[in-house]
């Protein structure tokens, strides 16, 4: 299985003032750090290497996390450095310990679908980057795909239209050579990789069918915890 990057570097405003001093992947769900969560679930997908793209108090991450070894996970660590670069700069950084094709996953995201699945159709489509899908029809959060008969036609976090009923599951493949444009020194979002991949229709995707859950914010947490709950209970 590939490996994957975790961005969990952000500075998590929706959950202050919780992560005024923990980073959000520390955020405590169901007695534990959300962290440990993604791990285990990550093995049971059959990862076996992570990357943790850090910054906002992200030492915490790895006192608490350490090598990976109890998850199962060999788990390195890559930092922003002083100043935030976005989600697309901070995998600028962490590339070289990805290899050539690599997982994404947004740090706060508890995604439990099929990850063999998904790079399954990364190497079918040939193409250097692919997007999960879900189709949310703006229940859980805002839509910001137009998908139709398996592509991509429209992508965008700012400009949605009413054609957009899917969203941005929070899981992609991506090949390293889509960062070789990312400046070294500048702010730069996935979303505007992505966007520009979509436009140039060099974005595949995958639709998924189980629903995402997510810690982004007081609501979020609230139903992961609930969700996590009625887990263990089956």
């Amino acid at each position: 299985m590939l490996p994957v990057a975790i961005l969990a570097g952000g500075l998590a405003t929706r959950l202050r003032p919780l992560t005024e001093t923990i980073p959000k992947a520390m955020v405590a769900v169901n007695g534990e750090p959300f962290a440990f969560h993604q791990l285990r679930l990550l093995r049971r997908h059959g990862i076996e290497q992570a990357v943790f793209c850090l910054a906002h108090l992200g030492q915490q991450v790895v006192d608490a996390v350490g090598d990976g070894t109890r998850f199962g996970v060999r788990v390195s660590y890559s930092f922003d450095g002083p100043t935030l670069l976005g989600t697309a700069g901070a995998l600028r950084i962490a590339a070289p310990s990805l290899g050539g094709d690599f997982f994404v996953l947004y740090g706060d995201a508890f995604l439990d679908c099929d990850y063999a699945a998904v790079e399954r159709a990364y190497r079918r489509a040939g193409k250097p980057a692919l997007m999960t899908v879900f189709q949310n029809d703006g229940q859980w959060d805002t839509s910001n795909v137009e998908f139709q008969d398996g592509r991509i036609i429209a992508y965008s976090k700012v400009h949605q239209t009413p054609r957009m009923r899917h969203i941005d599951y929070g899981l992609g493949v991506l090949s390293a050579s889509v960062l070789d444009t990312v400046p070294a020194d500048q702010v730069t979002d996935l979303a505007s990789i992505y966007e520009g991949l979509a436009a140039s229709e060099d974005l595949a995707a995958l639709e998924v069918s189980q629903r995402f859950y997510e810690i982004g914010s007081y609501a979020g947490l609230s139903e992961i915890e609930h969700y996590l709950k009625e887990v263990e209970r089956r």
